[in-house]
């Protein structure tokens, strides 16, 4: 850990609660350019500042319940990044672009790769039910911390090339476009708030009281051939729905997401 500026006294008094000044005095030493990699543990601070470990486990509770520290049992805790990833109107949405432009480093874990029938997905695509698919399903990690798990359905006329890359640190776009030729021009996507199952709120790592958004896109390449189907689920707590307004042009929508 390491120290710029060091803690400030708390004040005892019936003005503004000790936890609560613990709290702002947190954020500031971040801002100090401190606890960039580790944040202390419990015992740390309760030494640090001279205060009960209740005190310090209220305002460690407000800051996760913010989404700026995450922490969870046999790791140590970490301040989230300060900075929303940002959806540019107008631009498809890559998750991967958006983590690793706040400074985050993202990495995903393939839990299956490999070619499949599904009619209800072929149907969705506008294909026979027959169509043989490239199916890749991963964790999307962002510095090390589970963020989404994002499940693609792609014709294997068109993405059999990527059964043999290795999707743990680049885009799927970037290797569409390399390996196969075709790029992701348009379509279109639906967000919706969902509860998280046993399964996906373990893989996620997700507090009981956070839900997810389910987000489904339907994209096609230059050609406006549909070439992809895709759920995303996304903790809840790291992304949310934004949209800009304004007389002329009614609402646009963006959707910033928070890194942990």
């Amino acid at each position: 850990m390491t120290s710029r500026s060091g803690p400030r006294s708390l004040t005892r008094s019936a003005g503004k609660p000790l936890w609560a000044q613990l709290r702002a005095d947190l954020l500031r030493r971040l801002e100090d350019g401190e606890f960039r990699d580790v944040f202390p543990g419990e015992h740390d601070l309760v030494a640090e500042y001279q205060v009960s470990r209740h005190t310090v486990r209220e305002a460690l509770r407000q800051l996760r319940a913010e989404g700026l520290v995450t922490a969870r049992r046999g790791k140590v805790s970490r301040f989230t990044a300060g900075r929303p990833l940002e959806q540019k109107v107008g631009e498809a949405y890559s998750l991967f672009r958006s983590v690793e432009e706040v400074g985050a480093v993202q990495r995903s874990v393939v839990r299956v790769l490999d070619q499949r029938a599904d009619g209800v997905i072929a149907a969705r695509l506008g294909f026979e039910e027959s169509t043989p698919l490239v199916y890749l399903e991963r964790l999307r990690l962002a510095d090390e911390e589970p963020l989404a798990v994002d499940r693609v359905w792609l014709p294997a006329d068109v993405a059999r090339p990527l059964l043999d890359v290795d999707f743990t640190h680049t885009s799927l776009y970037d290797e569409l476009e390399r390996h196969c030729g075709t790029r992701i021009s348009g379509g279109w996507e639906r967000i919706r708030a969902v509860t998280p199952g046993r399964g996906e709120r373990t893989l996620l790592h997700c507090p009981e009281s956070t839900a997810l958004f389910a987000i489904d896109r339907l994209g096609h390449d230059t050609g406006l051939r549909q070439v992809e189907w895709r759920q995303t689920l996304v903790r809840a707590d790291r992304f949310a729905v934004a949209a800009a307004f304004s007389t002329d042009d009614g609402y646009r929508l963006g959707a910033p997401v928070r890194t942990p």
